[in-house]
């Protein structure tokens, strides 16, 4: 294959700026694709496929420029997450689908700040070019109600805060994910006229504290992109448990937060029939999961910036510090990479640049 390895950026400024591909690009970037054996594994990249992916990643990558502009497409670490990431990603889920007689669920788990609504937003315009109808739904948006979070925090003092295991609806969840994967299948095809209400929640209602605002009404979705800050996790071993907490890291200091934890541990089993909804499951890796404090804490500004009331900094630190308490990343993320549940790893780095791309198998070895 003529070409040497190259980082694919260089090419994309210039296709972005209005250069039309030559042959040369397509040969540098089909041996970028197999320079990084993890990366291509993860996508089924072979030396026989290279070239064919190279040419479905650039139509692609064309057709969606135009819809782009409200994201920062100058942005080197956007474009090339775009390249690496999002264009092969919407291959592959489109793939699968095409596999199923129903609609797909792709499961994304990812700390706060890792870029999950990003992630679901491009994917969903690449999606749409592939010709497939895609709808997002956070964890988030299967929050109990305010009123019911505030009874529930009179029963438990200690859930401050939406967030842990407990403040969800899970059987919104189950009924909401149900009548999507029937709406892929025909099964709903008497319903027709019969819309699907996605609930939306709204965080800086309450002063932050957030409430369920309108639900969204479609008809049905091929693929469902379900994300959240512990989508997909599975409870650990009682021993396993007691084994971290008896040297737990911050912020975990005291003999309540560790029965907090084993509690919240303990509330992750009600959850299971909602995870097991899923086709499959990516996880968003941050190099350090403490930086999750302070993306929090850049998307909260940003959020305040444009008119919406939200938490101070401090208010923010503890909000994520209770979430580490609840659910500790070292402890769970790790987990779960050491299962078999996770299909994709991505690598988040400190400037929210994607790192390594591999399958969980080949993050471990």
């Amino acid at each position: 294959m003529v070409g040497s390895p190259v980082n694919p950026v260089e090419i994309l400024h210039r296709w972005r700026s209005g250069d039309r591909p030559i042959a040369p690009d397509f040969d540098r970037l089909a041996c970028w694709e197999l320079a990084d054996g993890v990366r291509s594994r993860a996508f089924n990249i072979t030396p026989d496929n290279a070239a064919h992916v190279v040419r479905h990643k650039t139509d692609l990558f064309l057709s969606v420029l135009d819809r782009l502009h409200t994201f920062p497409v100058k942005s080197s670490v956007f474009l090339e997450s775009l390249w690496n990431l999002w264009l092969p990603l919407a291959i592959q889920l489109s793939t699968e689908k095409q596999s199923l007689n129903q609609t797909l669920i792709q499961g994304i788990l990812g700390v706060q700040g890792t870029g999950k609504t990003t992630l679901c937003q491009v994917l969903r315009l690449i999606l749409e070019k592939l010709g497939h109808s895609t709808v997002s739904l956070s964890l988030d948006d299967l929050y109990k109600t305010y009123a019911d979070r505030q009874n529930l925090q009179q029963a438990d003092p200690r859930l401050i805060w939406r967030g842990p295991p407990g403040t969800h609806d899970i059987d919104l969840g189950i009924s909401v994910l149900d009548k999507l994967r029937a709406s892929g299948t025909g099964e709903l095809a008497a319903f027709d006229s019969q819309k699907i209400e996605i609930p939306r929640f709204e965080k800086s209602a309450w002063g932050g504290a957030g409430d369920r605002s309108q639900s969204e009404l479609i008809s049905g979705a091929d693929i469902v992109l379900f994300e959240g800050w512990f989508v997909g996790v599975n409870p650990v071993a009682d021993r396993r448990l007691n084994e971290f907490l008896a040297a737990a890291p911050f912020p975990i200091s005291t003999e309540g937060d560790c029965q907090f934890a084993r509690d919240m541990n303990a509330k992750l089993h009600d959850y299971l029939p909602l995870w097991n909804r899923l086709d499959r499951l990516m996880v968003l890796y941050p190099r350090d999961y403490r930086l999750s404090q302070v993306w929090r804490n850049q998307a909260e500004r940003q959020m305040m910036a444009a008119g919406k009331s939200g938490m101070s900094e401090s208010e923010i630190n503890r909000f994520v510090e209770y979430f580490w308490k609840a659910l500790h990343p070292e402890l769970y993320i790790q987990s779960m990479l050491e299962g078999d549940g996770v299909d994709l790893v991505v690598e988040i780095l400190p400037d929210r640049a994607i790192g390594k791309i591999c399958r969980a198998i080949d993050l471990i070895h």
